[in-house]
């Protein structure tokens, strides 16, 4: 499951959910990779990157920047590329790909998604088994191919919790070390910091983080502190990813505060 494989060519268009239009922001993508340089390849074989995609409010288009980044490296470019969801809450990623085979392709049977058993959450109380073993974190996260056998995306088996159990997102580079070893690029999708530290708990792990904003937003502070928040945590910003898929328009990478 952790081996590279060559990746096939799809049909290239994306979807807004939102709008309900098909539109192509492959060149948008592309420019993207461009734009992060070193960051959107591996630094030496079996040595991968890990970029996080995250935005400090819910809406901002994270989860489809990260998804249509992902698809990118691994159809056009032709990576291995793990699609990281980081949202607890609910398959998002998964849903999103499910819902349009004509664009992603069909999904392929679950498997594991960690090599090594280790996990970048916690779950508690932790849950026994039958035989009475601890439950161990990995076993809630699977992982499905989408489209292309170089791209697997990520699954949070929340329907595995049993009541009053609850799941966190954890610092800690345990996972994201091993990860490194098995894709050239590990992209993942954080929740809005306005529900979630993640972000901010997973920043210093990663190589950088790019901070998704609307382009219709108004208001510069919520990014601003979060990316105070992740700086100051030891994180590294790659820089601001201005969301104009709405409107067609080139988004820019651009450095914090220009």
């Amino acid at each position: 499951m952790f081996g590279r494989r060559k990746a096939s060519s799809q049909e290239e268009r994306t979807w807004s959910a939102a709008s309900g239009r098909a539109i192509d922001l492959s060149a948008e993508m592309e420019q993207l990779a461009v734009s992060l340089g070193p960051l959107a390849r591996a630094q030496a074989p079996g040595y991968g990157r890990v970029l996080q995609f995250a935005a400090a409010r819910s809406g901002e288009g994270t989860s489809t920047v990260a998804r249509e980044f992902a698809w990118m490296a691994a159809s056009r470019l032709g990576r291995t590329v793990w699609l990281i969801d980081a949202d607890l809450s609910g398959p998002g990623q998964i849903n999103a790909i499910a819902a349009h085979p004509g664009r992603y392709g069909a999904l392929g049977g679950a498997a594991g998604a960690s090599p090594d058993g280790s996990a970048f959450f916690a779950v508690r109380p932790q849950a026994v088994d039958a035989a009475g073993a601890p439950v161990p974190p990995a076993r809630y996260l699977v992982a499905h191919t989408a489209g292309v056998p170089n791209l697997w995306v990520t699954r949070f088996r929340r329907e595995q919790l049993q009541p009053g159990q609850a799941a966190y997102v954890t610092p800690g580079s345990a996972y994201w070390d091993v990860m490194r070893r098995h894709a050239e690029l590990i992209v993942i999708d954080a929740p809005g910091a306005d529900r979630s530290q993640a972000s901010i708990l997973l920043g210093p792990h990663v190589d950088a983080t790019v901070l998704v904003v609307a382009a219709d937003a108004g208001d510069s502070r919520p990014p601003a502190l979060l990316n105070t928040a992740i700086v100051s945590g030891g994180g590294r910003m790659a820089g601001l990813f201005f969301n104009r898929a709405e409107t067609q328009t080139l988004p820019m990478l651009r450095a914090f505060g220009a």
